[in-house]
């Protein structure tokens, strides 16, 4: 960057700090503002202490109410609701809501009128905002004008990804996603009264059937294909580390050295980076904290009758979703010449 981007970042959970690990050390980057509910030593102990991906390296300070590490020095501020915090008097140029809360236009429409200049949400959106993104599937659409703009979710980026290699290769009719999802914040550790009746069931003990708004999104960003996919998601009793197995039905049906050779390709050339491929035979815990949207598993492939087609794809369902969204935030940047 010409000048490090002012960064607000609203929501200070797993999300919110594996974007600041992420970026903390990137020169390009300086938070000025960390909003959260939590008491400013209680988010330092989360950010220094993680129980998936291990202690940060660096360590942290906390001083007073601002957070001390390598050159950054970020004002901790509560609260975490839109509007509450006027943005102007720090000079932000992104705000990040990471709170998974705010979901409408109108609800984070209040960043910007708080003195934001552009806001990335970390969720999918409830009604109409600016822009939905995935890179590698419609990164190439964005406008300087777009000033609410949302990264979509973890499992909605695997599912695009897959189904555009599969579409431009060998023509998708029809497909079915299942996502194998670790268990989420939000989901007890006993049962509870809730009112999910499915949800409300603890998630330590149970694979707990659950919706997954993944297909519907990804329609409404390729509407090629609407109306020919659907899923359903299926949280399970592991902290972290995710797959989404896609069952297709094919224009062309190809063999399985052909798909995997396919995937291969477009892992080492047009998507590098953001998709990911091996024949190791990995599992869930193999993927934690890697870099990628998704890594394509080879030996997963499977083709019944000649007819359906069934691939694996694993994710961390936050790591490689947090490194997006900065991804994303400097395609932004580049485009109004800031990088």
């Amino acid at each position: 960057m010409k000048t490090p981007l002012r960064i607000g970042l609203v929501g200070f959970g797993r999300i919110g700090r594996n974007i600041f690990h992420l970026a903390y050390k990137n020169p390009n980057y300086q938070f000025v503002a960390i909003s959260d509910l939590g008491e400013p030593k209680l988010l330092h102990y989360l950010l220094v202490r993680d129980s998936v991906y291990g202690p940060m390296k660096n360590g942290a300070k906390l001083e007073g109410n601002f957070l001390v590490v390598d050159g950054q020095r970020v004002r901790l501020l509560p609260g975490g609701v839109p509007g509450e915090i006027a943005w102007d008097l720090f000079n932000v140029d992104v705000v990040i809501d990471a709170t998974g809360r705010f979901r409408k236009f109108s609800e984070l429409e209040k960043h910007i009128k708080a003195g934001a200049k552009r806001v990335f949400v970390t969720t999918p959106p409830e009604d109409e905002i600016d822009r939905i993104v995935i890179l590698g599937i419609n990164d190439n659409d964005i406008s300087v004008d777009d000033r609410i703009v949302s990264s979509t979710s973890s499992t909605t980026q695997v599912l695009a990804l897959m189904l555009k290699i599969l579409d431009e290769h060998f023509g998708v009719k029809r497909a079915m996603m299942t996502t194998v999802h670790a268990y989420t914040s939000d989901q007890p550790l006993a049962d509870t009264v809730g009112s999910n009746l499915r949800r409300c069931r603890s998630a330590v003990e149970n694979i707990i059937p659950n919706e997954t708004f993944a297909p519907e999104i990804v329609e409404s960003l390729m509407p090629k294909f609407k109306g020919k996919i659907g899923g359903v998601a299926f949280n399970v009793p592991i902290p972290d580390g995710s797959c989404v197995d896609l069952t297709s039905e094919l224009e062309r049906m190809p063999d399985v050295s052909e798909v995997n050779e396919v995937v291969k390709k477009v892992a080492e050339g047009s998507l590098k980076g953001i998709v990911g491929y091996t024949d190791d035979p990995i599992v869930s815990s193999d993927v934690i904290g890697v870099n990628e949207s998704m890594i394509f598993d080879a030996k997963a492939t499977m083709i019944a009758s000649n007819s359906l087609l069934k691939t694996l794809c694993w994710y961390d369902n936050g790591w490689g979703f947090s490194k997006r969204i900065l991804e994303l935030i400097d395609c932004y940047a580049r485009l109004e010449g800031k990088a």
